[in-house]
């Protein structure tokens, strides 16, 4: 037979969300960082082409 689960603490439940929203910011800080080096040019994992 099925048994209903606990509930989960407000506090358990806080922890779980400010992980899932610090990979957020992680996530847009790479990416912005990403393209900040790429637009001043100073990436060092992209090729430029040279245009003479």
């Amino acid at each position: 037979m099925a048994v209903p689960k606990k509930r989960t603490s407000i506090s358990k439940k806080q922890i779980r969300k400010n992980i899932w929203k610090k990979k957020g910011y992680w996530a847009a800080l790479k990416a912005f960082s990403l393209g900040k080096s790429l637009s001043t040019r100073n990436s060092k994992s992209f090729f430029y082409p040279t245009n003479n």
